[in-house]
């Protein structure tokens, strides 16, 4: 049984197409006209194993908010899909993941509940043009269109970019 979806979302903002193989090899291609955002979904397929094909066009002139947030509305979709009905998988997951000074611990749970609880330092610098507020709403969406409950906590950091990072890396 493949565990794979396809999803395109338009809105008038942004178009997104998402292609997710859950049992892939970590292999990405990933141009969403936000360059961190991009490395940060590249991390998230390498580290979890995913095969991920995202191609997203948006409103980038005013920001990158609708982007993003398009993308991991589209993402947490293909992602419940590609689970299914969730029969005999393992529920539970959790991951401790160092990168350099910062530490992260994630935990899921497949229970069909979105439900999130976020914790990472206050970061008020960009990262490149990304916007580091952003990453706490890429959590909210993934979380509430994959219907998981997710947990990240940094539990040490300084370095914006690591602290980032390591969230994708850990989920």
């Amino acid at each position: 049984m493949s565990r794979s979806a396809r999803v395109d979302r338009s809105t008038k903002e942004s178009t997104v197409l998402v292609e997710l193989e859950l049992d892939g090899t970590g292999q990405s291609t990933i141009d969403t006209g936000v360059p961190f955002f991009d490395h940060m979904l590249a991390q998230l397929a390498k580290h979890g194993g995913l095969d991920l094909t995202v191609h997203t066009r948006g409103d980038l002139e005013v920001d990158a908010h609708h982007t993003v947030e398009d993308t991991s509305l589209a993402l947490g979709t293909a992602i419940n899909e590609a689970l299914g009905d969730r029969a005999g998988l393992r529920r539970y997951g959790d991951a401790l993941v160092p990168l350099d000074e910062c530490l992260v611990q994630s935990a899921v749970d497949l229970s069909g509940r979105p439900y999130l609880v976020h914790e990472e330092p206050e970061l008020v610098e960009l990262i490149g043009t990304y916007d580091t507020t952003l990453t706490r709403h890429i959590w909210e969406s993934i979380v509430a269109t994959a219907q998981i409950t997710l947990h990240v906590r940094v539990l040490s950091g300084r370095n914006a970019h690591h602290v980032v990072e390591a969230q994708f890396k850990s989920v």
